[in-house]
C-alpha cells in the first residue's frame, strides 16, 4: 500500500509522461490483465474530476485498468452521491490520496457564470441543481473588480470551485475526516490545463 505522498508522486509522474508524449501504458490491455482485475480492483488513488471528454484520469495520469478510482461529474461537484464513492473508496481500497481534478475553459463553471450574469435565461432544473453547487464558487468573485474581467473571472472560478469541493470533502463526512486525521487519506486540489496536458497540483 502506498502513503499518500507515493501515490501523490506516482501522479505526478505519470501527467509528466503523458504531457511529454512518452505514456507507458498500452493502447490495446490484454486479455488476461481485464481477467485478472475481473475478481477484485486494487486502485492507488481516487479522482474526483469533470465530465469533460477531454479529461479523462486515466490517461491525464498514464495509469491503466485497476490503478484509479475515477468519480467523474460536471464541474467536479461534491453531492451526497460523490462523497458517498469517495468513503467507499477510501474505506474498502485503502486509497491514500484523493485528487480533486478540475480543468481550464470548463464549461460547468461557464454556465454558472452565464447564469448569473444572464438570470432572465436560467437553464434546466437539472443543469441548475450542478449550477447552485458552483453558484457560491463564482458569486464571491463577481463581487470584485474580476467581474469586469469574463477570462479571468472564469480561470480563478475554476480554482475557487476545486477548493470548495476540496474543502466540502475534508470537512463535510466523518468518514473522511477520520481517515484525514489518522493520515491515511490526503485531499489534494488540482487543475488540469486542456492546452499544454500539465495537471498543476493546488495548494490550499
Amino acid at each position: 500500500m502506498l502513503t499518500s505522498q507515493e501515490a501523490l508522486d506516482r501522479l505526478k509522474q505519470g501527467n509528466q509522461r503523458f504531457v511529454n508524449g512518452e505514456s507507458s501504458i498500452p493502447t490495446l490491455i490484454s486479455k488476461e490483465h481485464r481477467a485478472n482485475l475481473a475478481a477484485d480492483q486494487n486502485p492507488f488513488a481516487i479522482v474526483l474530476g469533470c465530465s469533460d471528454s477531454r479529461v479523462p484520469a486515466e490517461i491525464v495520469f498514464d495509469q491503466g485498468l485497476g490503478d484509479l478510482f475515477v468519480i467523474r461529474v460536471a464541474g467536479n461537484i461534491v453531492s451526497p452521491s460523490q462523497v458517498g464513492s469517495v468513503e467507499f473508496a477510501a474505506e474498502r481500497y485503502d486509497c491514500a490520496v484523493l485528487v480533486v481534478l478540475g480543468h481550464s475553459n470548463c464549461g460547468a463553471v461557464k454556465a454558472t457564470i452565464d447564469t448569473l450574469r444572464n438570470p432572465e435565461t436560467p437553464p434546466s432544473d437539472n443543469l441548475m441543481s450542478i449550477v447552485n453547487r458552483v453558484r457560491p464558487s463564482v458569486e464571491i468573485l463577481m463581487l470584485t473588480e474580476l467581474k469586469n474581467d469574463l477570462p479571468k473571472l472564469c480561470e480563478h472560478a475554476i480554482r475557487s470551485n476545486v477548493f470548495a469541493s476540496v474543502n466540502q470533502l475534508r470537512h463535510g463526512s466523518a468518514v473522511l475526516e477520520d481517515l484525514i486525521a489518522k493520515g491515511k487519506l490526503k485531499v489534494v486540489g488540482a487543475e488540469y490545463s486542456l492546452e499544454t496536458g500539465e495537471v498543476t497540483f493546488l495548494d490550499f
